[in-house]
């Protein structure tokens, strides 16, 4: 098959392109750095010729969230449909539905929807947080030796598990939307918690208050969603 990845170089794109490689299929990388920009999406449609499927893994910072998910999925899903590719996929969020109080999934959620108004053969991906979501929360969120952390509750799945499922919803080995999961439920502010003590860092800890919705559970999935890949602490020790 030829699979088009938009977002090819980024973290979740660069496995996808590299799995579906080894698997014997072609590849059509769109992002900035082939030389596309999806904001101004000239030469979309030539480059989705003869593609079988197009996967968007695109990520954006918070402050264009939301205006750059709606316009990239207005974009790449036009020329998609305009160069006749059978199948669309879309990586998004579980809790995209269940968190209007927090911008970034509204702004996801608008993806999704104008993915399904103007793309063809449209299937999507909700995926929970990945497993190194907390060591990236302690990342950002660290200051004067301090890490402020939302106290939710995730179920974190590892990166592979992702690129795997995008690309079966790409060949059509999976044909309906669905959620993935990690198969063990953790806390952020405990996971932030083990990773300074596992780094000696000496960075103190506090609990602040996040979105309700999430701290209510907006991030868990749901009964149906498949539960695939190691436990966040299994995949911790494995980093070494």
């Amino acid at each position: 098959m030829r699979i088009a990845i938009a977002g090819a170089t980024g973290r979740i794109g660069s496995q996808l392109a590299a799995l579906a490689r080894k698997e014997g299929h072609d590849v059509v990388e769109i992002a900035r750095e082939t030389g596309f920009d999806l904001l101004a999406p000239t030469g979309l449609e030539e480059a989705l010729a003869g593609v079988d499927a197009v996967v968007d893994v695109t990520a954006a910072p918070l402050e264009v969230a939301g205006e750059f998910f709606p316009a990239v999925a207005r974009n790449l899903g036009s020329a998609a449909a305009a160069a006749g590719v059978p199948r669309t996929v879309v990586l998004s969020i579980v809790g995209v539905d269940r968190s209007p109080d927090y911008d970034y999934y509204v702004a996801k959620l608008a993806q999704e929807q104008t993915y399904r108004a103007v793309a063809p053969g449209v299937v999507v991906l909700r995926a929970t947080q990945f497993h190194d979501f907390a060591g990236q929360m302690l990342e950002w969120n660290t200051h004067d030796g301090v890490a402020r952390i939302i106290d939710v509750p995730t179920q974190p799945v590892d990166t592979a598990e992702i690129a795997s499922l995008l690309l079966d919803l790409a060949t059509g080995a999976v044909v309906d939307d669905v959620e993935l999961a990690g198969p063990q439920e953790e806390r952020l502010l405990d996971q932030v918690r083990t990773l300074v003590e596992r780094s000696g860092s000496g960075v103190r800890v506090e609990a602040v208050a996040g979105p309700a919705s999430m701290a209510a559970g907006s991030m868990l999935p749901g009964p149906d969603a498949l539960l695939r890949g190691p436990r966040w602490e299994d995949w911790l020790a494995s980093q070494g």
